[in-house]
């Protein structure tokens, strides 16, 4: 819709927009309520590029690891210490997504230990059977972690 409105515009001196909007098939009123907020989109755009200052400037300060959550933590402090109004999380995202600004990510996690698929089971020599008759006739191992209060765990 933007760019048939766009055309209106750049043609509005050689057509009447009356014409335009009719053979374009777009409403009269769709087109001037568009040019109407021409100048609210360009002072949005100005906002954005100021933001994205300020963004570049938190991300650079960082050296270049603070993501989404971060930046905006950071520049809520520093909006909030100049007493300036916060800024949305999302507009933020939205601003950094448009100026290609990322954080570090962590490494993915590697896997060390794959199984063979082809490898046989662990035999069960005990048959799921662990009643005995007399002690230390039968033997089973399990390694087991025993969570002890907040200093650890205890490993059985």
């Amino acid at each position: 819709m933007t760019c048939r409105y766009r055309f209106i515009s750049e043609h509005a001196e050689a057509y009447k927009v009356k014409r335009l909007c009719r053979v374009l098939g777009v409403h009269r009123s769709g087109y001037t309520r568009w040019a109407d907020a021409a100048v609210r989109r360009a002072a949005r755009a100005a906002e954005d590029a100021a933001l994205a200052e300020e963004i570049r400037e938190a991300h650079a300060a960082s050296r270049g690891t603070y993501g989404v959550r971060r930046i905006d933590a950071e520049i809520t402090a520093r909006r909030e210490a100049a007493g300036l109004g916060p800024v949305n999380r999302k507009r933020v995202e939205r601003v950094m997504r448009e100026a290609r600004i990322e954080g570090r990510h962590r490494r993915r996690r590697v896997v060390t230990t794959v199984p063979d698929p082809g490898a046989s089971g662990i035999p069960d020599l005990v048959g799921r059977d662990f009643t005995a008759e007399r002690p230390d006739e039968k033997w089973c191992g399990d390694i087991t972690y025993v969570p002890v209060g907040e200093s650890g765990f205890v490993y059985l």
